[in-house]
């Protein structure tokens, strides 16, 4: 899954913690890249308990990692459809990866 501002895509992570970080935005789970982590206005959702963007989107449900609030998430025809974007090059970059892992020239 690419961070969701500027498309970047995960590399292998080295040992030790991820410098992405997980939130949610309208509803969904979104990964957002270091970089885009320095910008202040990320348009993440909040916590209607305590406004922490530290949300979780699992099966129906968000939740919030600070305070631990649970609610269950709108449903897509509420907030219509969601924009859904591949990064240029990406279909490439998997048929390159597919060709090199099944031996094909």
């Amino acid at each position: 899954m690419p961070c969701y501002r500027c498309g970047a895509r995960q590399t292998d992570p080295v040992r030790g913690a991820s410098p992405w970080q997980r939130g949610v935005r309208h509803e969904s789970q979104v990964l957002i890249c270091p970089d885009c982590q320095r910008l202040h206005d990320l348009d993440l959702d909040t916590c209607s308990t305590c406004g922490s963007t530290a949300l979780i989107c699992r099966l129906g449900e968000v939740e919030c990692r600070s305070c631990g609030a649970v609610r269950m998430a709108r449903s897509s025809e509420t907030l219509g459809p969601a924009p859904v974007t591949a990064p240029p090059g990406l279909s490439a970059e998997v048929e390159a990866a597919l060709n090199r892992v099944l031996g094909r020239a």
